[in-house]
């Protein structure tokens, strides 16, 4: 089997329900368009929760390790553990799936060459007060991970992106179904990979 030719890499964006209120759809999606990756995927819909907690796909372990760092936080604050460290782990992801499941979302999948990693550039930091400036989270909003926990939800920083091809194409899979998605000619290809650019002089 031939080795898929770099400039096919995809990605896959939920814009999330705080992005589709503050109505900023259409500028992350140019933000994305103007970078030259290609569009494959759209929707506008509502997620369930069954294949959000399969779309975080986390285990025990990894609760376990989020959890007892909770506890210790709490822990040096003065504050007492209230229950086992697996749970505050498992209420990362219930807080994330309240959130998620608040409202519409806007999912995408997008193609072209380092995909993951132009859109995780473009995006910026997970946290929203510390994104660098130029960034899609850095401009656009200021939450932080200190007041949502002291709000007791899910950070808001208008973007989900994946961090890897390995996990792009599994969330793409969980998502989107073959159909959903388009294999096109888009022009301003040429421009980024014709290597001659063929044809531009008469």
């Amino acid at each position: 089997m031939p080795i898929p030719h770099p400039k096919t890499e995809r990605t896959f964006v939920i814009i999330k329900p705080d992005g589709v209120q503050r109505s900023l759809i259409g500028e992350i999606i140019k933000r994305f368009e103007r970078s030259g990756l290609k569009l494959i995927g759209l929707k506008l819909t509502t997620l369930d929760s069954d294949r959000i907690w399969k779309h975080y796909n986390k285990d025990d372990a990894w609760f376990i390790k989020k959890g007892t760092k909770i506890a210790e936080d709490r822990a040096a604050a003065g504050l007492s553990a209230e229950k086992e460290p697996i749970e505050y782990g498992k209420d990362i992801i219930r807080a994330l799936d309240k959130f998620m499941t608040a409202g519409p979302v806007v999912m995408m999948a997008w193609e072209g060459n380092s995909a993951v990693g132009v859109i995780t550039k473009l995006v910026g930091g997970t946290e929203p007060s510390t994104s660098d400036v130029g960034t899609i989270r850095g401009d656009y909003t200021i939450d932080s991970y200190n007041i949502a926990a002291i709000d007791d939800r899910a950070v808001r920083n208008l973007i989900h992106c994946s961090d890897t091809p390995e996990n792009a194409e599994s969330e793409i899979a969980l998502w989107f179904t073959p159909e959903e998605l388009l294999s096109y000619r888009l022009m301003v290809d040429e421009i980024l990979y014709d290597v001659n650019l063929d044809g531009i002089m008469e």
